[in-house]
């Protein structure tokens, strides 16, 4: 039988597939294995903040890791010093010497290299940023930068990101790549500044050939995170290294950016990515159908391309959800099935607990606050903050009832609900900022 160790040294591989090498190194490499048993996989890390990061954002990764390793699902624990159990033994992983992966050495990881200029499909509503992407991965930091490119969620913008990286990685192999999203950068300046690492954070960013900033909309309103990469940015610029920004929106509507930022952000060459077209829409089903090796009849195509018109990943859900019909009944593609795939996929048709979570999920990664505490019964400011926050959106977008809002957080009365909402319905009134902030994770949220 396999120890909890040597599985979880698999899993850690698997995990290998889906995450970065600096996530790796920087969180999942710092859990200790405690013990598994049917219910539950036990892991341990001493810092506590390092342990809401990692559940916050990796949880599933890992549990998805494990239960591949297992064959079974299996739920998670992980115990920080402040909370761990009186019976059981922890220690701190041994640090491997130099275990710190150079971002230039990391392998590709295996959802990395799927995406390439050959596979992606070019229509009037992409074309100017695919042929940006394309003179800046056969000349970086001379024909555009920064690159900053925009446009709505699903729409191309990371596979146009990932396709410059393989790029210019076969291309120029002695050069240093990062590829990092804005709220990880945020992650690590903060666990830089708690370890009194900064330096060694600020040398691994300025010594970069080619730096890309995935979902950069989410450093607005971090002075301490705007202010790193404001220096960050000018030694590269000035380096003459390139620069690749990726965002949902254009950088004058990035709200509470500073604006010498956003002045640095239209240097360069901004480009958008608007919804695909009909045309568009159909040439991107029949593609990904030949690479799922599934034959869609032209009807069918054209039902799809017909209802799902605002996002490339909702067509791709929707061609994987047929094609698992097919395999799991042996019942060919049919408008049927394609009906019963669309209302699976469309974000509308979601059970009101998925949109709850979402909520959660983004307002505690915006204001980097565990999702768990921010459900839970503590009451400093910051949570508190947050969970009213939550109640407001949960109302706007569900109109569900207070009581069953308040059952969401801890069993909470309808009345501190109300008194919530109220809360945070004042501070819109009166805070521009504030209520920029918000309309921004309501568009986020709906846009997942």
């Amino acid at each position: 039988m396999q120890s909890f160790n040597e599985i979880w040294k698999k899993a850690v591989v698997k995990m290998g597939e889906y995450l970065s090498g600096v996530s790796l190194n920087l969180w999942i490499k710092n859990l200790t294995p405690i013990e598994i048993n049917k219910d539950s996989a036990i892991l341990y890390i001493a810092d506590s903040f390092q342990r809401d990061i990692i559940v916050s954002r990796y949880s599933d990764t890992i549990k998805n890791a494990l239960s591949e390793v297992l064959g079974f699902d299996i739920e998670l624990i992980i115990y920080s010093e402040e909370d761990k159990p009186s019976n059981i033994v922890f220690k701190e992983p041994q640090k491997e010497e130099n275990s710190l992966i150079p971002e230039k050495l990391m392998p590709a990881t295996k959802t990395d290299v799927e995406y390439t200029f050959d596979n992606f499909i070019v229509g009037n509503s992409n074309r100017f940023a695919h042929a940006a992407a394309v003179a800046v991965a056969s000349n970086p930091a001379t024909a555009y930068n920064p690159l900053f490119i925009y446009g709505g969620s699903g729409l191309g913008k990371t596979h146009l990101l990932y396709s410059i990286q393989n790029t210019i990685r076969n291309s120029f192999p002695h050069f240093k790549l990062i590829y990092i999203k804005g709220d990880e950068f945020t992650n690590e300046l903060v666990a830089a500044i708690k370890t009194a690492t900064t330096m060694e954070f600020r040398n691994k960013y300025r010594n970069a050939d080619l730096l890309l900033i995935d979902d950069v909309q989410f450093i607005g309103g971090r002075e301490s995170t705007q202010e790193e990469f404001f220096h960050t940015f000018n030694a590269l610029y000035e380096a003459k290294k390139q620069i690749v920004l990726v965002s949902d929106r254009p950088p004058k509507e990035i709200q509470l950016l500073d604006d010498r930022l956003r002045t640095r952000f239209e240097w360069g060459l901004i480009a958008d990515i608007q919804t695909p077209d009909y045309e568009l829409r159909i040439a991107i089903l029949q593609k990904k159908a030949e690479l799922m090796k599934i034959t869609l009849p032209p009807d069918v195509v054209q039902y799809i391309a017909n209802r799902l018109k605002n996002n490339i990943r909702q067509l791709e859900g929707a061609l994987k959800k047929t094609l698992a019909y097919y395999l799991l009944t042996g019942t060919p593609p049919s408008i049927a099935i394609a009906q019963s795939a669309i209302k699976d996929v469309l974000n509308e048709n979601e059970p009101i607990p998925v949109t709850i979570d979402r909520v959660i999920t983004e307002v505690g990664r915006y204001f980097n606050i565990n999702p768990e505490n921010i459900k839970g019964k503590k009451r400093t400011s910051d949570i508190t903050n947050a969970r009213q926050i939550c109640m407001y959106i949960i109302r706007e977008i569900t109109q569900m009832s207070l009581p069953a809002i308040g059952e969401e957080f801890s069993n909470r009365d309808h009345s501190t609900v109300h008194h919530s909402i109220n809360k945070v319905e004042e501070k819109i009134n009166n805070n521009i900022s504030f209520k920029s902030a918000i309309n921004d994770l309501i568009a986020n949220i709906k846009g997942k």
